[in-house]
């Protein structure tokens, strides 16, 4: 509790954002970590009396910590026109986006000690004009003037207990990604995923393996030859800058509980081929981390989930756990 409040974004306020935000509050307001909500407060009071908590208004980040005990404390950016839950509407858009950008400019600031963002649909922001593939490039792009540490993010990381993921190519088509890799970019994503394993997660000498494109990693260019050509001379520079990175290793084993005990995280070159190993492991606990960032920035491993929004069937499990491990990472960037 030493360290200031996280701010968290409210996602699609259609999908079970609002519920989730309010069962982490309900688990985690006498523990912590505390945080804000930067969204819309007739959501959250919606929620807040289907999940028996409640909601009160703040006007600054510092009024979090009086108020996180007794209630879900929110910036109250409203919405300008009603939402149905369960039915995503891109005039919900512009909020959404709002509040991503005033979270973002809090944590800045240093106004809080980093962001957790609920999900949002991606569909509704694109038909409301929305130029980015996902949250994490929007990320990139509100935070690019201020590097940190030279790294060239954002790299997103799946984190679940016993596996860490990180990708080359994000919010891709498939059929784009092999023009897509080259040497540079996975040699950026290994050292940015190998600085954030040694200050965030505190692991000293970090293992990195790095996976193939191909069946068999390409069984010497017969089945592909990105893995020989263009991931190879990528490990072999990821070497001499330092960094212990192993492969390329064939992906259809690399997952394996033996395997997993001799690499502290993944890389992957395709959102699929890092997010379904995660996800089949712990589809409850998964976290994903955004690297490379000048802020901490976490957020649940599941979607809006439309479909079960406003019965009171979602669970908090991954919300807690982003929330839990932004704390944990700040706490390690603060030391």
């Amino acid at each position: 509790m030493k360290n200031g409040p996280l701010a968290l974004t409210l996602g699609d306020p259609a999908g079970i954002g609002p519920e989730i935000v309010v069962k982490a509050w309900a688990q985690l307001r006498e523990s912590g970590p505390r945080f804000l909500v930067v969204g819309d407060y007739q959501s959250l009071a919606s929620a807040s009396a289907a999940g028996g908590g409640v909601v009160q208004r703040i006007t600054a980040p510092d009024q979090a910590a009086r108020v996180f005990a007794d209630a879900v404390p929110v910036l109250d950016m409203p919405l300008k026109a009603p939402v149905v839950a369960g039915q995503p509407s891109p005039s919900a858009a512009p909020s959404v986006i709002q509040w991503i950008e005033t979270a973002v400019g809090l944590a800045l600031s240093g106004a809080v000690s980093g962001l957790v963002t609920a999900p949002i649909a991606k569909a509704p922001l694109y038909e409301a004009g929305f130029k980015f593939p996902g949250h994490t490039e929007f990320l990139g792009e509100l935070t690019q003037a201020a590097r940190y540490d030279g790294a060239r993010g954002p790299i997103m990381m799946l984190a679940a207990p016993g596996l860490r993921t990180t990708l080359v190519t994000v919010h891709e088509p498939l059929a784009r990604v092999p023009g897509l890799l080259s040497v540079e970019l996975i040699v950026n994503a290994g050292l940015v995923t190998a600085q954030a394993l040694r200050r965030d997660f505190g692991i000293a000498a970090p293992r990195v393996a790095v996976a193939g494109l191909n069946p068999h990693a390409g069984e010497g260019g017969g089945l592909g030859r990105e893995d020989g050509e263009i991931i190879e001379p990528a490990i072999r520079a990821l070497r001499d800058l330092g960094v212990n990175a192993t492969g390329p290793h064939p992906a259809d084993s690399l997952f394996a509980a033996e395997m997993r005990e001799r690499y502290d995280a993944v890389l992957c070159m395709y959102h699929d081929q890092a997010l379904i190993p995660v996800k089949m492991l712990d589809m409850w606990g998964g976290v994903n981390v955004t690297l490379g960032l000048p802020i901490v920035r976490t957020s649940p491993d599941h979607g809006t989930a439309f479909d079960i929004a406003g019965r009171g069937l979602a669970r908090a499990d991954s919300l807690v756990a982003a929330l839990r491990m932004a704390e944990d990472i700040v706490s390690r960037r603060a030391a």
